[in-house]
């Protein structure tokens, strides 16, 4: 191994640890990393900014800026009641985006007093379960044409393995995420 590899192992691991201790802003961390790999020269500054204009990139940014705003205007609040009421004592099947589902899970769980490591567990396995239709994800779309597939044969596969996947969610996340 050489010293350029060792030095983005070693950030790596730094900035896991830093994620997980939470004891800076995530999106500090982040940009902290890239630019200590910019002034270390394994990246210049064309290639450290370059995903910045990657439209996944925005639309992601968008998300958190779009959560933020549900949860400051009180808007995720409203919903995580309502959703929380509507739940009773079981849980609730978020199967929305999962930027925008995460604070109103997280009301959720503040409103129902539980921990909220199980209903954001749900929302992210929801967010993935993007199968049923060809436009539900961008892969999807990607092998419609050339596998010959047509909408229905999405349904048809997607849905079972949508619901047994819900199922699963529901029962394996309460092991690992306890309420």
């Amino acid at each position: 191994m050489n010293v350029d590899m060792l030095l983005v192992f070693g950030l790596l691991a730094l900035t896991v640890v830093l994620f997980a201790s939470e004891r800076l802003r995530l999106d500090v961390v982040a940009l902290l990393a890239l630019l200590t790999l910019m002034l270390t020269g394994i990246l210049t500054p064309v290639e450290a900014l370059a995903g910045f204009s990657d439209p996944i990139v925005l639309i992601i940014a968008g998300l958190f800026i779009v959560g933020a705003g549900l949860f400051q205007t009180g808007v995720a609040d409203a919903l995580g009641q309502r959703l929380a009421r509507f739940a009773g004592a079981g849980e609730a099947r978020l199967v929305s985006a999962i930027m925008l589902m995460a604070p109103i899970a997280l009301q959720a769980a503040a409103t129902l007093q539980v921990s909220p490591y199980p209903m954001l567990m749900i929302v992210a396995i929801a967010a993935s379960t993007a199968f049923a239709t060809p436009i539900a994800s961008p892969v999807n779309t990607l092998v419609l044409g050339p596998g010959d597939y047509r909408f229905s044969d999405f349904v048809r596969v997607g849905t079972p393995l949508l619901l047994l996947l819900m199922l699963a969610a529901i029962l394996v996340t309460p092991v690992f995420f306890p309420l």
